[in-house]
């Protein structure tokens, strides 16, 4: 698209939208601004970041996108075309750019501390203005924050303000080195952390509970060997077992404990809580390698069917002296992109939506996310949202009704993308009953690119925006 566009009050063609939200959608978006040089590269992970915003205000709302301007991105610019080679992998860049931080800001952007943050996990997070998506440059906690790198992932405890983050990869790419920290509410870190995981792998997503944090070491792999013969970051081991690396929160590497589980491949976390013995974490999970640019170092052909990735429970005893963990599945339906309603991060919590793109018994011509799904773990009853043929959905998120509403009661928002028509739309659904028409429909004058995750800022948090 390389399209940085403003857009006020989009065309709402169904339904109303509701008067009472004031806040802001943050998403960013993978949209490169030049093409690769690298043959079939990996375009979904290894595209520049664009960062968009949805502004809710008295029944209206205004679009705004805008690239993040990191390093890599200004290099490129400055030099009129990519610089920048195989997804993560500094072997197969220009000679020129050697020590640029090649970070995209691609994958997430979210808001602590009064701060908007547009981050990837492969460098240091990119602070972007919350009015106008001015970069404002990379940031590393005043300082504090030695790690090379920072997940894309953080979680948010609702009791304390807390930012719980992590960096893998830490001392640089295909290392196993892992670094822990928390930021109190004012984004001020408090606490580090350094640990080694058994091998060195895609860590993208983690859990937190009130009392501990898991971090899962799942064998998509990497090596420095494996980079230097120009391959893309990562590959799958069939033969190379999962592990869980629980440690207390605000722990030390002396209390690290692992817990060891069959291959299997899991990434991103819909959520996580414990009873004071018992851990339990929610993930898609799937037999095999989920992504089939990633391959198999036997040389495996990829499965789709055993890659599908379906909701399951994984609960870990931390006083049975067991070192396993058990895993129950909890939807039948095929999906990605769990989310939940943060404000019960790290708690004991019922509701949660993902992004589904296998639903048994119903069948569609089109491939990727087609519909939206929601889970209610209390009583274990599924909805699902049809947006219809041709069209696919990215990541949904959840926007409480009010500052007091009840776990769940609020609104579903998800992107579509109308495949047949070139435009896409924001579909707000009622969280509670997403198989309802629609609570409304706004309308984009064109396609926008493919996202990844993206968060909910309320009007009262922005006003605390300190950068």
């Amino acid at each position: 698209m390389r399209l940085e566009a403003d857009i006020t009050d989009l065309e709402c063609v169904q339904g109303e939208v509701p008067e009472h939200l004031d806040g802001s959608y943050y998403r960013v978006v993978v949209d490169r601004h030049y093409p690769s040089f690298i043959p079939n590269d990996l375009a979904l992970f290894n595209s520049d970041g664009m960062v968009m915003s949805f502004t809710f205000r008295s029944g209206r709302v205004d679009f705004k996108s805008r690239y993040v301007r990191t390093p890599r991105f200004v290099a490129e610019e400055k030099a009129g075309r990519s610089l920048f080679g195989a997804y993560r992998n500094a072997f197969t860049d220009d000679p020129t750019v050697a020590g640029v931080r090649r970070g995209l800001a691609n994958t997430n952007v979210f808001f602590h501390g009064g701060r908007l943050y547009a981050s990837k996990e492969d460098s240091p997070p990119i602070l972007i203005d919350p009015v106008t998506l001015e970069t404002l440059g990379e940031y590393q906690f005043e300082g504090a924050m030695t790690s090379e790198t920072s997940t894309a992932h953080p979680k948010v405890d609702p009791r304390t303000g807390e930012m719980v983050f992590f960096g893998y990869a830490a001392t640089g790419e295909a290392t196993p080195d892992i670094a822990y920290y928390e930021a109190d509410a004012n984004g001020s870190i408090i606490h580090e952390t350094w640990i080694r995981a058994p091998y060195s792998c895609m860590i993208h997503d983690f859990a937190v509970t009130q009392n501990f944090v898991v971090f899962p070491i799942v064998p998509l792999r990497s090596s420095t060997e494996w980079l230097r013969e120009g391959n893309p970051q990562f590959f799958w081991d069939p033969n190379e077992d999962v592990y869980l690396g629980v440690l207390p929160r605000k722990g030390t590497a002396r209390q690290l404990r692992w817990f060891r589980g069959s291959n299997r491949f899991a990434s991103h976390i819909m959520g996580a809580y414990d009873d004071g013995r018992r851990i339990y974490l929610d993930t898609p999970v799937a037999e095999t390698n989920y992504f089939p640019w990633f391959p198999d170092i036997t040389g495996a052909t990829y499965d789709p069917e055993r890659s599908k990735t379906r909701l399951s429970r994984w609960t870990i005893d931390m006083s049975d002296g067991s070192d396993g963990f058990t895993e129950e599945r909890l939807m039948r339906a095929a999906g990605e992109f769990p989310r939940m309603d943060d404000r019960y991060e790290t708690l004991r919590y019922h509701w949660g939506v993902m992004a589904v793109n296998d639903l048994p018994g119903q069948q569609k011509s089109s491939h990727g996310f087609r519909w939206v799904g929601t889970i209610d773990h209390a009583s274990a009853t599924t909805k699902f949202y049809d947006p219809g043929e041709n069209s696919t959905v990215g990541e949904p998120i959840f926007v409480p009704a009010n500052e007091t509403a009840r776990e769940g009661e609020g609104y579903v928002f998800v992107v579509v993308a109308r495949r047949d028509r070139m435009y896409s739309e924001l579909v707000i659904l009622d969280a509670a009953h997403v198989d309802r028409p629609p609570v409304a429909t706004l309308r984009m004058p064109m396609r926008i690119k493919s996202g990844l995750h993206g968060n909910w800022v309320s009007s009262d948090e922005l006003a605390g925006r300190t950068a």
